[in-house]
């Protein structure tokens, strides 16, 4: 498997997994006027790097406008209210857990949209690395609101990378991360004037500013890039296994702005989630039986899975 794609996933999941506790200092602020922000930001910074390294962006057509939006609606739009109304009812920990379940979801669900099938050991890798993540958050408590936000939370994380599958091909990456964030600034924008006022943005301390402006340059401008490139390469499946390293990198960004030592569970998790990458990131060993009749699975130099008709036929 080509490591490039898996460190590009890795390092957009060490930008969201830091922004948690950046997130936290918006907690006050015009949150939709914010977001609005943070999307223009982004998507300025996108079309900036698409023109000086003379990549070509294309006008998305028919359907691919849904699938844009679906993007834009459940995993961009939908996910930040639910992490913000969430928090109100529920520790945050518990809107962890919701997130860190979505690796199980990816490796069932990805494949079936990318037309492969459902590979066994992904399904058992993501179970590993969603206990894993669950150990290092830890579980923390709800009242049934927030259960109920915590589901929207993991259906919109879900929906960000799902929905994109299909217009990857065609957009790439950059073209995927560009067109979303433009469309989220939009909606933001509308939302905000609608809700908050166009007095809004006055009300933004120096503080509100820096976080979202992390939030433009790190979590959105990089992280969606390098996080799309992963799913274009190695399939959303096996992408999906590395948002087990959000939990641990916002518990390390903890540490550093001055938190607690984490706690023996919190290392046992860090090992499993380890443990559940490895198993699922790793090449599928030649001649492996795929256990359809007649098919075997073979991987490309991409990391995909294709299947391969048997050279012998049944007698």
């Amino acid at each position: 498997m080509n490591r490039l794609p898996a460190l590009a996933g890795a390092a957009g999941m060490v930008f969201v997994g830091a922004s948690v506790a950046v997130s936290g200092a918006l907690a006050d602020a015009p949150v939709l006027t914010v977001q609005c922000l943070r999307y223009t930001l982004a998507a300025l910074l996108l079309l900036g790097f698409a023109r000086l390294s003379r990549r070509a962006l294309i006008r998305p057509r028919g359907t691919e406008w849904l699938w844009l939006s679906g993007v834009v609606l459940t995993g961009m739009f939908v996910f930040n209210l639910a992490l913000v109304f969430g928090a109100r009812h529920a520790e945050p920990a518990v809107l962890g857990v919701a997130v860190a379940c979505v690796p199980v979801l990816l490796a069932v669900a990805g494949p079936l949209l990318e037309g492969r099938p459902v590979a066994a050991r992904l399904v058992l890798a993501a179970g590993v690395v969603t206990a894993g993540a669950a150990l290092v958050q830890g579980f923390g408590r709800s009242d049934a609101i927030g259960l109920i936000w915590a589901v929207v939370t993991f259906a919109g994380e879900a929906g960000f990378t799902l929905l994109a599958v299909p217009v990857l091909g065609r957009h790439g990456p950059l073209g995927v991360s560009v067109h979303a964030t433009w469309l989220a600034a939009a909606l933001f924008g509308l939302a905000g004037l609608a809700v908050e006022g166009p007095r809004a943005v006055t009300r933004l301390r120096v503080d509100d500013l820096v976080a979202g402006g992390y939030l433009a340059v790190g979590v959105t401008a990089l992280a969606f890039v390098l996080w799309y490139t992963c799913v274009e390469r190695l399939g959303s499946g096996r992408a999906g296994l590395l948002t087990g390293l959000a939990p641990i990198a916002a518990a390390a960004t903890g540490v550093v702005l001055g938190g607690p030592t984490p706690a023996l569970l919190v290392w046992l998790g860090v090992g499993v989630v380890t443990a559940g990458m490895t198993l699922g990131l790793r090449p599928a060993r030649p001649g492996g039986r795929s256990g359809q009749v007649g098919r075997v699975a073979a991987e490309d130099e991409r990391g995909d899975v294709q299947p391969v008709h048997a050279a012998v036929d049944a007698a």
